[in-house]
């Protein structure tokens, strides 16, 4: 445990930044997954709608800094290919 009072502060905010990071990363791969699992059903109406909620997911997530913006642009192509190779 720390000694330091500033050492015993930052302890605390990166956990807090921790849980909030892994909140917004769940959410993330939640929506992701509910596309996915559009797709692998093939209803595109679906699969369009849902498509939308994951890039905003990703996008939210890129803005807090959870993943960098090259990994959410990548994940939104892929996201973008699959739909368009249904």
């Amino acid at each position: 445990m720390a000694n330091i009072k500033s050492s015993k502060k930052r302890i605390l905010v990166s956990e807090r930044n921790f849980n909030r990071n892994r909140a917004i990363r769940s959410s993330m791969r939640s929506s992701i997954k509910k596309f996915q699992l559009a797709v692998a059903e093939g209803n595109k109406e679906e699969a369009q709608k849902l498509l939308s909620n994951a890039f905003s997911s990703i996008d939210k997530a890129a803005k807090k800094g959870v993943i960098h913006r090259n990994q959410a642009n990548r994940r939104k192509a892929r996201l973008h290919k699959s739909l368009s190779t249904m």
